[in-house]
């Protein structure tokens, strides 16, 4: 199973103990039933299942399923994922119940007249490997989350998305990779995934973190990310009255503007993520949709740092596709974009679309129609690619892609006797994820075989 689908597993997995936790427990309470109607313990249902060990430690463990199960809804995750958090950290009560659940004599049995014999579970045993590696990893992950993290940068982006850098020598990475992020100072145990938006040669490791939680707008407070302050560059950006000069893109560096010291934070990871296979195709395909573009401006920078190299191995195409809402959001990577661009010779290899989903005010749509004429760069973003509006439409896309390959005109000089694998990569809503997916499996064939890649968030 490759690395990078380890939640997927963890859910399957969580699907499968759900599953047969209830045949377990309906099997139990009809087996009491039938003790108690038969009489052969002298004893009733509900005294066997809650004074005995068995019993009882196999309820604390159905009641902390039913909490761990709910919490972890996609509707009361995003909403409050501290519930979700918290309440997932019952495993480890959940765990100590199942290694005493075989204790006492819960399930017996006798031949009349005869002594009565206990049977207890001996398949707990099985697991008992497993768990002391899954404990061992939590105490790795605390020593290693402790080790020296320091602070070295925060920017604050157009609709309040903090950037936020920070140095860790011990960690390692590679792009397309995510991290936990945890600010003691705000919460003493909740610990956020977000993905990397940094390249490994980047001499720090970077987030993007939109604030839109309790816990985000607690961190931008404690770092100085103020909304007045966000809402003040946003306006700017759309006017275009930033004050920074267009290729450098909008953000404002808070960094030193902080009275008193920047906070301790904790990082821990990285862990693997579907990005990560970009470099392993032929054609890559990205597509992201608002925030969820952090994990493509990692892979972006890297596909920088690889032209200059001269290391890109297997990869020749990019397609990178951005869906937003916000006009203000393209100012996120606006530098990285327009560098991109410049420095690209085969005007084949990179191609980037921006797709903008939000309405226009009037003031926007002037500034279009004076920047726009005769210009070569975009009035909206800067860039020499121009930006779309509405949502795109993938049912031609894919076909164009698929075509273009099997006659040579996107990758030219490939046999049409080898298949070309094209990887789509994808970070955003999963009703765009379906979609994709179908897309996908409609195109694809036995000269180019499409897969999708989806962040699992």
């Amino acid at each position: 199973m490759p690395l990078d689908e380890s939640q997927w597993f963890h859910r399957q997995v969580a699907y499968a103990t759900g599953f047969f936790t209830m045949v377990h427990v309906t099997a139990h309470y009809v087996n009491m039933w039938m003790v108690e109607k038969t009489q052969v313990r002298p004893n009733t249902a509900v005294g066997i299942h809650y004074t005995e060990t068995g019993g009882f430690t196999g309820h604390v463990m159905l009641l902390i399923m039913v909490i761990m199960y709910t919490t972890a809804h996609r509707s009361i995750r995003k909403q409050c994922f501290e519930a979700f958090w918290y309440t997932h950290h019952l495993a480890f009560f959940w765990m100590l119940g199942l290694y005493t659940h075989s204790s006492g004599c819960f399930v017996r049995g006798a031949l009349p007249g005869g002594k009565v014999e206990c049977y207890p579970y001996n398949t707990v045993r099985f697991t008992v490997i497993s768990g002391a590696l899954y404990f061992s990893e939590r105490v790795w992950r605390e020593v290693r989350a402790r080790r020296q993290t320091q602070i070295v940068g925060v920017l604050l982006h157009p609709t309040g998305t903090m950037e936020i850098r920070i140095r860790k020598p011990s960690f390692k990475y590679v792009a397309g990779q995510w991290l936990f992020f945890q600010m003691p100072e705000v919460s003493r145990w909740q610990w956020h995934p977000f993905t990397i938006s940094s390249a490994p040669d980047d001499p720090y490791v970077s987030v993007h973190i939109r604030q839109v939680g309790d816990f985000t707008q607690a961190v931008g407070e404690r770092l100085g990310a103020t909304p007045q302050l966000a809402a003040t560059l946003t306006v700017q950006s759309k006017s275009g009255l930033d004050g920074q000069d267009a290729r450098n893109g909008c953000f404002v560096d808070i960094t030193g503007a902080r009275m008193d010291a920047l906070p301790v934070i904790r990082i821990d990871g990285p862990y693997g993520a579907p990005a990560e296979d970009v470099f392993t195709c032929e054609m890559a395909i990205l597509v992201g949709t608002g925030i969820g573009v952090t994990p493509f401006g990692s892979i972006l920078k890297n596909i920088y740092y690889m032209q200059q190299k001269g290391r890109l191995g297997a990869l020749r195409r990019v397609h990178f596709i951005w869906i937003i809402k916000d006009i203000a959001a393209f100012g996120w990577f606006r530098a990285l974009l327009q560098n991109l661009e410049d420095m690209q010779t085969d005007p084949r290899f990179l191609r980037m679309d921006m797709y903008l989903t939000g309405k226009l005010d009037e003031d926007m749509v002037s500034n279009i129609a004076i920047n726009n004429a005769g210009g070569g760069y975009d009035a909206l973003t800067g860039l020499k690619s121009r930006t779309h509006f509405g949502r795109p439409n993938f049912n031609e896309f894919f076909l164009q892609v698929k075509n273009g390959i099997e006659n040579g005109s996107i990758l030219p000089g490939k046999e049409a006797s080898l298949e070309t694998k094209v990887g789509v990569f994808y970070c955003g809503p999963n009703v765009l994820a379906k979609q994709l997916k179908e897309q996908c499996a409609r195109v694809s064939s036995g000269s180019v075989k499409f897969e999708l890649h989806k962040e699992h968030f």
